[in-house]
């Protein structure tokens, strides 16, 4: 089978539904950006938003914004437009605080309704290479409620949950480093069949990939808790604001028990500005809130979440998924193709249905490197040690032209051996 040529990925572009959303982000010229899993480009609409709500929201209205523009009730209002990303109803899902903080609140709802249930439990079990916060908040859960954090390959999971001493079952959807795809509805029927809760990180998946967090709508396929960044594929900007998600089923009993979760803060209060000195949470998703959210911030990743419901009229999800295997698919054909002999391997499944939307590569020496001089000549990855090089389609913005000129930089820089100079070996703070 003959490799495309430059030709032939304009041709797909050409006629890719999706094609027009590109003209809505910010990309500057002259660049190639492939680290949409890391911080997604800027929405134009944002520049915009922001600046009616420096000027007219906070400079001229100042604090009546928080009844006359709405500011009070923006975490719900964008959780409902992430809602429909993920697979779940409105109401169910609210935007606040991080992906680590509402970690810690989910692990510990967990935890506590593990212990309700009777059963004897000492593990928050999770994959050693998941995502290093995750692993460190579930260290802190562990250790408040007396439990053990076990961490096992990826594919002894169903062997260590049938030890039956499972609280927790704790994975990340999309794995950080090689896009690893977890079967979500098998994985959770198999935590729930355990006798486990089970818990989703979300942060390479929403946006990217469709999420079924309620699975066929069975119990056992039904997840417990999710959470994941608004600064990745949902374009929110650095630091965005995180989201939480608890089934009905677990907030409707913590409604009943008064439950709150550790971070109670004033706006997870049932009535915060009845301001009195002892907490009541409030009922539902809301109790999940901790502080303040940062107006700012929020009004940002409005911007970038608004994007998906244009491009519902496009295909919506399943345009983004196809388009996203495709490219994938492109990238690691090239490489192979174009960049052979050179150390480069592939880490990413080879089986689109298998992998996010990122294409992988290992590279035993320079790894680090080769990225820095890709960079240098206006194509952006990142770096994960130890020898991983990460490639982020974003179909929105994502060409296949882009993928095809990444393929020959990366071919150029290691043929010519420039990944070997010096400068690109000096590592900076951001990898």
């Amino acid at each position: 089978m003959s490799l495309p040529t430059r030709a032939d990925c304009a041709a797909r572009d050409a006629a890719d539904p999706l094609a027009g959303m590109r003209a809505r982000f910010e990309l500057p010229e002259g660049s190639i950006y492939l680290d949409g899993n890391s911080l997604g480009a800027l929405p134009k609409s944002a520049a915009a938003r922001l600046e009616r709500v420096l000027h007219a929201e906070w400079g001229r209205d100042l604090i009546q914004s928080w009844n006359t523009a709405g500011w009070i009730d923006l975490a719900q209002r964008i959780g409902d437009k992430i809602a429909p990303l993920v697979g779940v109803g409105p109401g169910e899902l609210i935007v606040a605080d991080s992906t680590s903080a509402n970690l810690y609140k989910v692990l510990s709802a967990g935890v506590h309704i593990a212990q309700e249930v009777g059963r004897a439990r000492g593990a928050i079990v999770s994959e050693r290479l998941n995502f290093p916060t995750d692993l460190y908040i579930a260290d802190s859960v562990a250790k408040a409620h007396g439990l053990a954090l076990d961490l096992v390959e990826r594919d002894a999971i169903a062997s260590r949950l049938e030890r039956g001493d499972v609280s927790v079952l704790m994975l990340t959807h999309v794995d950080y480093r090689t896009g690893q795809v977890h079967d979500m509805a098998r994985t959770t029927r198999a935590a729930h069949a355990a006798g486990a809760l089970m818990v989703w990180d979300l942060a390479h998946s929403a946006g990217a990939l469709p999420v079924h967090l309620r699975g066929d709508g069975s119990r056992e396929e039904a997840a417990d808790f999710a959470v994941g960044c608004g600064y990745k594929y949902l374009n929110g900007g650095p630091g965005a604001p995180a989201f939480v998600w608890a089934h009905p089923r677990h907030t409707a009993r913590m409604d009943e028990e008064g439950w709150r979760q550790p971070l109670s803060g004033w706006l997870g209060h049932v009535a915060p500005f009845a301001f009195t000195p002892h907490y009541l949470p409030a009922r539902g998703i809301q109790r999940f809130v901790c502080g303040t959210p940062p107006i700012l911030a929020m009004a940002a990743l409005e911007c970038g979440v608004d994007v998906f419901a244009e491009a519902q009229a496009h295909g919506g999800l399943d345009a983004i998924r196809a388009k996203s295997i495709a490219l994938g698919d492109l990238f690691i054909a090239l490489v192979e193709a174009r960049c052979a002999g050179h150390g480069l391997t592939v880490a990413s499944p080879r089986d689109g249905r298998e992998r996010g939307s990122q294409a992988s590569l290992r590279h035993a020496d320079g790894g680090y490197a080769v990225v820095q001089a890709l960079i240098a000549r206006g194509v952006i990855g990142d770096f994960r040690a130890p020898d991983i090089l990460r490639f982020g389609f974003t179909p929105l913005y994502t060409r296949f032209v882009d993928v095809w000129d990444a393929v020959e930089q990366l071919r150029d820089v290691m043929a010519s051996g420039e990944w070997r100079a010096d400068r690109f070996h000096r590592r900076q703070a951001v990898t």
